[in-house]
């Protein structure tokens, strides 16, 4: 450590300053929780600033339903909460049914998550035409969820970061950890030479980096990176309200106010450590895909593609958990591309397990556990070590 080393106390360390560790600070600088957050770029300039902005709770886990119906009270009170609608809009999501399996298979989905509360209503045959005149022959049906929606992620998560620097969170920007350690009692965060910070609690909201911290505390996770291919259309006269999902996967669309399309679907590939783009091949059948769904596009000019960075699991489903190794490590990481409309109430839980222990809100299925036999437990540790206010 330098003499010119800034050191910092605080109750709470973040590494990672997306939707997700953002939302952290800003929820425990709610509660009177001290924290400082460090993000190696700006934050919401990764993944969570460059995702789709579907805010869906249609299609998702059952076990993941309990965070997004948390997370869809957030979202309706954005302007109050990080001083901006993000342009939130609760447009609707559909998702396509291209044969008959899968319109079964969205009715089951629809029976399954009922007690959800969901809204989520069958659109087929004549009924499906008159509403949706802009849908392409292949389409055969779907499955609308109303409340769902969309929004600006290049607004939405920054805002949540100046948020929780308005309510008295320290936020450190272009700030990697190069360093971490724990004492027993107390980690020790370091970024390069001129900065340290010292605090009881860790989250760890590292995206897809998220793996290599968890790995220095004995925690092996199967975590992957993967890079989403995106691309986005010149405006064109606005006619479709609802953002779209295919039962099955393969594209997602939605048209936002200024009538640009925005499109996602197939894969890119890694640059280096910031970067990623997307494939070839996949903005070719994204490109097909989405005019044989919309004919409207057929001579739609695409004027940018991009790609991101996610964390994915083998099952497709976050870690939201305690560590199992080390008092006050507790993880939120492994989206797979899908953390932008929960990202708000993964947040609150963070804070929640860091001051308290404990959360009200079902994540047992999250767990490390699920990977693997639980490692021996360190002599006198408890799963975390809660931090009162100041």
């Amino acid at each position: 450590m330098s003499s010119t080393t800034r050191i910092v106390k605080t109750d709470v360390a973040i590494v990672g300053g997306g939707i997700v560790g953002a939302s952290a600070a800003l929820a425990l600088r709610r509660k009177g929780v001290d924290v400082v957050l460090l993000e190696r770029d700006l934050c919401g300039s990764r993944s969570s600033g460059v995702n789709y902005g579907g805010v869906r709770r249609q299609g998702r886990p059952l076990s993941q339903l309990p965070l997004a119906q948390r997370a869809h009270q957030i979202w309706a009170r954005l302007p109050e909460l990080i001083g901006t609608d993000g342009e939130y809009q609760r447009t609707g999501h559909f998702k396509i049914a291209r044969s008959e399996a899968d319109l079964a298979s969205l009715e089951h989905y629809a029976d399954l998550s009922r007690d959800f509360d969901l809204g989520i209503a069958l659109i087929s045959g004549e009924r499906l035409r008159t509403q949706c005149p802009w849908l392409g022959g292949k389409a055969v049906g779907g499955s609308l969820c109303a409340d769902d929606g969309q929004a600006n992620p290049r607004l939405v998560s920054p805002a949540f970061a100046l948020a929780a620097q308005r309510a008295g969170a320290q936020i450190f920007e272009r700030s990697p950890l190069t360093h971490i350690e724990h004492s027993g009692q107390q980690f020790t965060l370091q970024s390069g030479a001129a900065l340290q910070v010292q605090a009881p609690v860790v989250l760890n909201c590292a995206g897809a980096w998220a793996g290599a911290l968890a790995a220095q505390f004995s925690e092996a996770v199967p975590l992957r990176s993967g890079h989403p291919a995106m691309m986005v259309t010149e405006p064109l006269p606005y006619f479709m309200q609802w953002s779209l999902g295919v039962e099955g996967g393969g594209i997602y669309c939605r048209q936002v106010a200024r009538g640009n399309l925005v499109l996602g679907g197939g894969s890119g590939f890694w640059l280096d450590a910031d970067r990623a783009r997307s494939e070839r091949g996949a903005i070719a059948s994204l490109t097909q895909q989405a005019i044989e769904l919309l004919p409207a596009l057929k001579h739609a000019h695409f004027i940018r593609t991009w790609s991101g960075t996610e964390g994915y699991l083998p099952d497709r489903q976050p870690v939201l958990c305690q560590s199992r190794t080390t008092p006050g490590l507790v993880h939120g990481f492994g989206f797979a591309g899908a953390g932008f409309q929960i990202g708000p109430a993964v947040g609150e839980v963070l804070a929640e397990l860091a001051r308290d222990g404990q959360t009200s809100t079902p994540i047992d299925a999250f767990s490390l556990a699920r990977f693997d036999e639980p490692p021996a437990p360190i002599a006198g540790a408890t799963p975390t070590t809660p931090v009162q206010a100041h």
